[in-house]
């Protein structure tokens, strides 16, 4: 735990070929562009490999290959031959349970194609039995994954930043408002996910450091007033938090309200700052600086 982790902006030591599953998503896309600018060769797995969504690491070399978790010998293949791979999984659209299965599918086909390195990532605190169906779903494939006989290591991230970005986000915030179903003053830790990105590609370049090691992961830890007054500041205009009510979440999805409940009352134990003493050359953000980063007048044009 105390090796320096290589900076980002230099070339790997050693050029590894990693399969990613979930490239075209944002975590796995995020893992690909870093492992492909250290210098690593990156096989994606994609059930639509020509889509255009692609095209982009397509272009800076990566490999595309079709899979699909629901057809585990597709999986086998694109593992043959690679050093390490970059496991995720979602409940979208399946449900948890779908989740769990796949991901446990997707565990048994790195075995058998004898993949020598696995990084999984899961949810913040998913081990501390939380109750929330998509940590639980996370957390068994966890267990699975120690059973199975891959050395692997465990990325747990928290909530992202990016999710201020999202669809169901950027139309409130045009109207001047940032809503969520937790106090205003509540700390939640949170990750940027190109931080997330630097701290995996760290974890699959030193397979024989974390073996057997779970780590949640953050960059900062954000309130909702507190994001409300960074992004007024750097938006330009009045920014006002308005609390969900738990119910109203309650009624739409179940879990996402028990997710927030928890939150409240127990919430992730991700320690940003360890992490930055730990691995001082990720390139944590701070959240403050993360909002900086954004092109605002874009977004809410």
């Amino acid at each position: 735990m105390s090796e320096r982790t290589p900076s980002p902006r230099s070339p790997a030591a050693e050029p590894r070929l990693v399969l990613v599953t979930g490239i075209a998503g944002q975590q796995g896309g995020h893992v690909a562009r870093r492992l492909l600018a250290r210098g690593h060769r990156v096989r994606g797995l994609s059930r639509t490999p020509d889509g255009p969504r692609l095209a982009e690491l397509r272009s800076l070399g990566a490999e595309i290959v079709a899979g699909s978790f629901e057809e585990p010998s597709t999986v086998a293949r694109a593992a043959e031959g690679v050093d390490a791979m970059f496991l995720m999984g979602t409940p979208f659209p399946g449900g948890p349970a779908s989740e769990t299965r796949l991901g446990i599918a997707a565990i048994d086909a790195a075995a058998s194609a004898h993949v020598p390195w696995l990084v999984y990532s899961s949810v913040s605190d998913a081990d501390r039995r939380t109750g929330i169906p998509h940590f639980e779903s996370k957390f068994a494939v966890e267990e699975h994954l120690r059973r199975s006989g891959v050395a692997f290591a465990v990325s747990a991230p928290t909530a992202f930043m990016e999710n201020f970005l999202a669809p169901y986000q950027l139309p409130s915030l045009r109207r001047g408002i940032l809503a969520a179903a937790v106090s205003p003053d509540r700390p939640v830790p949170m990750v940027a996910l190109d931080d997330l990105a630097g701290f995996v590609t760290h974890l699959l370049e030193h397979p024989g450091a974390y073996r057997g090691q779970r780590f949640n992961v953050a960059s900062d830890i954000v309130t909702q007033a507190g994001a409300a007054r960074l992004l007024a500041k750097q938006i330009g205009r009045p920014i006002e938090f308005q609390r969900i009510p738990l119910a109203t979440l309650e009624a739409q999805n179940p879990d996402t309200a028990k997710m927030f409940d928890w939150f409240e009352r127990v919430g992730y134990s991700a320690d940003p700052d360890a992490l930055r003493r730990t691995f001082p050359d990720v390139g944590w953000q701070r959240f403050d600086a993360w909002v900086a980063r954004q092109d605002w007048a874009r977004l809410l044009a």
